[in-house]
């Protein structure tokens, strides 16, 4: 008897961490293959042997080159992404391939801050007053052009790093010094990537914060979730700690939220495959501060489970994307009813983690279903604006969504973590 072939997905990432193995969990649900393509040493054969396809970012051309010869030996009947920089390769490859999913173009724009502050402008939606300028640009040229409260951003840095609020002058030149230093890092010049030599100065939104998972199907958005943002962010830094699911805020909000991201997602020209968007509401209206090409971040999608009426099980989020990336009808699978909700750790200060304790207490919280920590014994600790990362993540459900955002507070002060100073290294004065 003749089998058909299992089906090969391609995952584009930067490494293989949680996310990446959440996507494998998936794919061995549906029954497909999962073959990951990411930035590893291209030298070395197979380094973490899971026979992925090294590509380099900053070639997209010769990564989807790669992409196409291992598509012609077996070919991929979808092609995914986890990550920023992972979605626009992911985008140039299945242009290449011939496969459905976002466009390389906006998938570019999404990730790129002043495209898409100028694309969602140009589509008469609720923008922030803007300008961009060289890095280099005196600080008195811009405080002449900008109104305060403004934030200082960079152009194409994901999250909220590298983001700072200034209230006057003096802060803003502080705040573009920070910035200066930060995009001249290795990490970040290895890149290559001429956004990182411009800066964005856009006035302040009041109001109140809320993140929209969903899926575009053929220019159509399907709300996943809707997430409120209990905690104020209004600077000067403007670090996420907790994602609330099934909240009356979010409720409240969510036919304006889902208008105004569906509009956007269109603007920027996202029409079909999974987005992340991040909005700021108040009395004047939405407005889309971003609108990923990409899943929500990290390990983050474990807050959210879906539901249908004939299944015995839930079904995690990245099975409906893989699901959905394979053309199936997904459009039956809804949010669980449970209030649901996680807690990106925040790094309390700058140093070397040595450790913590308390993460069995904190797991015994009624409501908390699991607690990850995510750094590493001798790893460099830095918090936003600088840093881009997280302690780990503590996850909840709740009748309630006050129920569930309890539980998260009192499984993070359950937990201590010990960061020790990092000393400078002192250069000698013998010659």
């Amino acid at each position: 008897m003749d089998h058909e072939p299992v089906r090969r997905v391609l995952l584009v990432a930067t490494t293989t961490g949680y996310q990446t193995r959440a996507f494998g969990d998936a794919a061995a649900r549906v029954g497909v293959e999962l073959v990951f393509a990411t930035d590893r040493c291209a030298v070395l054969d197979d380094p973490w042997r899971d026979s992925a396809i090294p590509v380099r970012f900053h070639a997209p051309a010769a990564a989807v080159k790669g992409i196409t010869a291992a598509h012609r030996v077996q070919p991929f009947a979808a092609v995914m992404a986890v990550g920023d920089r992972p979605a626009v390769l992911a985008a140039r490859a299945r242009e290449a391939l011939g496969l459905p999913g976002h466009s390389a173009d906006a998938a570019v724009a999404a990730r790129h801050k002043l495209e898409t502050r100028t694309r969602l402008r140009r589509a008469g939606l609720p923008t922030p007053a803007f300008i961009v300028e060289p890095l280099t640009t005196g600080v008195a040229a811009l405080a002449a052009a900008v109104t305060f409260p403004a934030v200082v951003k960079p152009v194409s840095l994901s999250g909220s790093r590298g983001v700072m609020r200034v209230d006057d002058e003096a802060q803003l030149s502080a705040a573009v010094e920070r910035l200066r230093a930060l995009m001249a890092r290795p990490d970040i010049r290895v890149e290559r990537d001429p956004a990182h030599d411009l800066l964005l100065v856009e006035s302040f939104i009041p109001g109140h914060e809320f993140a929209l998972e969903g899926v575009m199907t053929d220019g159509v958005l399907r709300t996943l979730a809707v997430f409120d943002k209990p905690d104020p962010l209004d600077g000067p830094f403007f670090e996420e700690t907790i994602y609330l699911a099934g909240s009356e805020s979010g409720a409240a909000e969510a036919p304006r939220i889902e208008a105004a991201v569906a509009a956007a997602a269109l603007a920027m020209g996202l029409r079909h495959g999974p987005v992340h968007a991040e909005c700021r509401v108040n009395a004047s209206g939405v407005f889309v501060l971003e609108v990923a090409a990409r899943p929500i971040g990290g390990i983050c999608a474990r807050s959210l489970r879906f539901e249908h009426p004939t299944a015995t099980a839930p079904m995690s989020l990245e099975e409906l994307l893989l699901r959905h990336a394979l053309g199936e009808d997904v459009s039956g699978w809804q949010r669980e009813s449970q209030a649901s909700g996680v807690m990106m750790i925040p790094i309390p200060r700058r140093g070397i983690y040595t450790g913590v304790s308390g993460v069995e207490a904190a797991r015994e919280v009624v409501g908390v279903d699991d607690v990850v920590v995510t750094a590493k014994v001798g790893q460099l600790l830095v918090p936003l604006p600088e840093g881009a990362s997280y302690l780990g993540f503590i996850f909840a459900h709740g009748e309630t969504p006050a129920a569930a955002d309890r539980a998260l507070r009192e499984a993070h002060r359950r937990l201590s973590f010990a960061v020790t100073p990092d000393l400078p290294v002192l250069q000698s004065t013998h010659g």
